[in-house]
């Protein structure tokens, strides 16, 4: 499962983990604390805060090179850019400095940060290692825009893959779809495969002649097959699947550049060759 629905919005598997992680957090520390009646709840927000803005700038370090031109992009934390390692760190730092400041609640903080950071641990090591056995390219019908039925592993070619589940009436999917088009020129070692869903492909015609787009395997999933097989409840939704068929990577979201590079990484440098034929141009 990579999202989950909630009510008329969607959150991805790693969202909810990090807010599940603070719930527990907070109650933890309530209990902890209720004796003596010391609230943390302000710290473990500072904490989180903190957490946050330390992935973010870990993120953009990383892959600042894609955010060359792009200035705004920086601070748009729709592309769900945040370094995991970089956000750990500096919390435990920050936590640190509390505990070590702010003695009387070091206890209730100290039981509150340690259960949160066992509750995210746990429980997304337990989902990836059940994702690790189970996700490969489901087997879905699909159509080309001539309403042709096409097998995705005649597309794949033993290719590393990126599906990009989306539909025209999807803002975000609108917005990340010239950084995708430029990515299937630069990376010819890649295959990228556009899934519509749920709409004819008429519709999606009109549509890419609308947006003046170029896009080479767009396909239609008109029953939205592929979002259930994966477990996606939003979109724009990305999966990375490597040469084996094999989900390495998935990313629920509007992309940047700088987040599909992160994702084109788990393929390896070898498939990442930029074109030497092909010119690309920035929208």
């Amino acid at each position: 499962m990579l999202s989950v629905g909630v009510g008329p919005f969607s959150l991805s598997i790693g969202h909810l983990l990090l807010i599940m992680a603070f719930v527990v957090a907070l109650i933890v520390g309530a209990l902890a604390g209720r004796k003596q009646n010391l609230p943390i709840s302000g710290a473990l927000a500072d904490i989180f805060l903190v957490a946050m803005v330390a992935a973010r700038i870990g993120f953009v370090v990383r892959y600042f090179e894609h955010y060359q031109g792009d200035w705004l992009g920086i601070i748009d934390i729709r592309d769900g850019g945040f370094d995991v390692v970089s956000g750990l760190v500096v919390a435990l730092l920050f936590t640190g400095y509390l505990l070590w400041r702010r003695t009387s609640i070091r206890r209730p903080l100290g039981m509150a940060v340690a259960a949160g950071l066992m509750t995210w641990g746990f429980t997304a090591g337990v989902i990836a290692l059940i994702e690790d056995q189970t996700q490969g390219l489901p087997d879905v019908a699909l159509t080309d825009l001539n309403e042709q039925p096409v097998s995705l592993d005649s597309l794949t070619r033993g290719q590393p893959t990126v599906v990009n589940l989306w539909a025209t009436w999807c803002p975000p999917c609108i917005r990340e779809m010239p950084v995708l088009e430029e990515a299937q020129d630069l990376y010819p070692g890649v295959n990228f495969v556009f899934a519509n869903q749920g709409e004819h492909p008429e519709t999606i015609s009109r549509f890419l002649s609308a947006q003046d787009l170029n896009l080479e395997h767009v396909l239609s999933d008109r029953q939205g097959g592929f979002g259930r097989a994966t477990g996606s409840q939003g979109l724009p939704t990305t999966l990375f699947y490597d040469a084996r068929g094999k989900l390495v990577d998935s990313h629920m979201g509007e992309l940047s550049k700088a987040s599909l590079a992160r994702g084109l990484e788990r393929f390896g440098a070898s498939h990442l060759e930029p074109s030497p034929t092909k010119e690309v141009t920035s929208r």
